[in-house]
């Protein structure tokens, strides 16, 4: 496995002690985890935290990882995410090397186990609908009421479940259930369901199966097949532990996969549930699952989000039994800290204005050098042409500036990056009075913008030569909803309502620097002063599309260095 990350002895949250503490006894001499999605979407930022940190453990003490898919519902799976969710992984820098496993690979074994229990008096198939058995359920301060098909014999209950598996019944006339207390006081103890018939078509097994195993009783038994170690999952799970090790015993499986609970990952101005996610899809709020604006990691993979970003807000926010949650300037600290260290640097202009050197050679031009990253100096240099004829960005000129403002206005010299000393003698206004055009002169003596005087101008702006520019369609993103919590609306409403109705705008014909035309199929890059942008699928040859991954300014560092 890399040892890009540090290794486990370098951390120590409460999963990784409990790991140290098997192995220093002898209950363990390996370890092996997993990750186990169902695949009916695609990832999200929340299943990150959960891959990192188990491939994570695995990693830190020379264990092993797996990639399973619980495949255990025909009705919402599709072999579409099978493959997203398995590229998502490896660009999160998680390898799984060759062991992929699917639940539905175990399908005959998990039978046989259900026969088993059956046999041990310890199922039993019940013909209650979904409805009875949840208002026989009972509630956390009153017991439930046991079916009255519980007490089935052995040899009927094999003989109904063989039939719900050889197409005897429909969907919701019988259920396989463990036998275990109606009275307990843990929900999931109270007789659950362990197997139902589904006759939709499995996108692995096709229709070689008309019953399937539900998670609680798949999940562990699953994990004891591939020598698991450690189950980690989130603290929802944790009423399902007693049903878990139930399950294990029972059976007689041995060694014993051992399941750890801790908190989920959330983030603000977010949701995650994936049912919600779906909804946005179907629904069309979003372009698909991979929309830049989505938390999905093919989103934020084509918004230009680097993986070890990724990666390294998880080390940040740690592992806890606290639920909380993550604030986006967060992610986006680590975000920029990322492409600060790794993006090469552009010039461009989102909102030109056009510029004219009046006292600049007509039909001269020349090449400028400019850094291509000055936070790493093997980077090198660049060249960027320059000539009369100019964009600068609008926000770049004020007509008539404030006190504070020390760029482009009327009379005032200031420095064109890597190029020269520049001061604004005429503005040219179109009929209703709009800027369209300023005249300049230029100082030959500045060039690569410095005076051999030694006078000092307070401003630099960027910009791109009109004569060499490349064009380009700049989307720029914003949070897809404009509350901190999408959740907390007003009565009768649900998260739809917390959209952000500007959480795109699209930038068209942006000039940008001929250089940008060799960034690759999302690579990151700055626009000097504008932000960190990538180069969106829906690129062509000739119209190079990009969008904004993140601007500039960042809030989080303040708050990372007082705190």
């Amino acid at each position: 496995m890399s040892s890009e990350e540090p290794r486990g002895s370098e951390r120590n949250d409460f999963i990784r002690q409990i790991v140290r503490q098997d192995l220093a006894s002898g209950k363990h001499t390996r370890i092996a985890t997993r990750f186990p999605p169902e695949p009916n979407g695609y990832l999200h930022i929340g299943h990150a935290s959960a891959i990192h940190l188990n491939h994570g453990i695995a990693r830190d003490f020379g264990g092993t990882f797996n990639l399973r898919f619980d495949d255990t519902n025909p009705a919402a799976e599709e072999a579409e995410f099978v493959e997203s969710i398995q590229a998502d992984i490896r660009w999160l820098g998680c390898d799984w090397e060759d062991r992929l496993f699917f639940t539905s690979g175990y399908f005959p074994q998990l039978y046989d186990y259900a026969v088993e229990l059956i046999r041990r008096g310890k199922a039993f198939v019940c013909d209650l609908s979904s409805e009875e058995i949840f208002e026989r359920r009972g509630t956390l301060t009153s017991p439930g009421t046991e079916s009255p098909y519980r007490d089935r014999t052995v040899e009927e209950n094999l003989a109904l479940f063989e039939g719900m598996k050889d197409g005897d019944c429909q969907p919701g006339q019988r259920v396989l259930r463990a036998r275990i207390d109606m009275g307990s006081s843990v929900l999931p103890m109270r007789d659950p369901v362990i197997y139902r018939v589904v006759l939709e078509p499995h996108h692995r097994t096709g229709t070689e199966w008309r019953v399937y195993p539900m998670y609680d009783f798949a999940h562990c038994l699953s994990d004891a097949i591939e020598g698991i170690t450690h189950s980690l999952c989130t603290l929802e799970f944790v009423d399902h532990r007693p049903l878990y090790d139930w399950f294990l015993e029972q059976l007689d499986v041995s060694p014993r996969p051992r399941q750890i609970e801790f908190a989920k990952f959330d983030i603000d101005y977010t949701v995650l549930s994936k049912r919600n996610l779906k909804r946005l899809v179907s629904e069309r709020v979003v372009g698909g699952w991979d929309d830049p604006r989505m938390p999905t990691l093919s989103g934020m993979r084509r918004r230009g989000i680097p993986a070890r970003a990724l990666r390294n807000l998880m080390d940040d926010v740690g592992v806890t039994k606290v639920n909380g949650t993550t604030q986006l300037e967060q992610l986006q600290f680590h975000v920029r800290q990322v492409l600060n260290e790794e993006a090469p640097r552009f010039l461009g202009v989102l909102r030109p204005l056009k510029v004219v050197i009046e006292n600049y050679p007509e039909g001269q031009s020349e090449e400028l050098e400019a850094v291509n990253n000055p936070q790493d100096p093997t980077a090198g240099t660049r060249k960027v042409p320059f000539g009369r004829e100019l964009w600068i960005d609008r926000d770049d000129f004020l007509e008539d500036p404030p006190k504070k403002f020390h760029r482009m206005s009327v009379g005032r010299e200031v420095r064109l990056r890597y190029a020269y000393f520049v001061t604004c003698t005429k503005v040219v206004k179109d009929a209703s009075g709009e800027v369209v055009e300023l005249r300049c002169q230029y100082d030959p003596e500045t060039r690569g913008g410095d005076a051999p005087d030694g006078r000092k101008v307070r401003g630099t702006i960027h910009w791109v030569s009109a004569a060499h520019a490349i064009r380009a369609e700049v989307r720029l993103y914003d949070h897809l909803f404009d509350r901190q919590d999408p959740n907390d609306v007003g009565e009768g409403e649900d998260f739809f309502a917390s959209l952000n109705p500007a959480s795109l705008e699209v930038l068209r014909d942006v000039p940008l620097e001929p250089a940008a035309a060799g960034a690759a199929l999302g690579q990151p890059f700055q626009l000097e002063r504008l932000g960190y942008f990538a180069v969106d699928p829906d690129s062509r040859p000739d119209a190079l599309v990009v969008n904004r991954t993140v601007g500039l300014r960042d809030s989080w560092a303040k708050v990372a260095r007082k705190g």
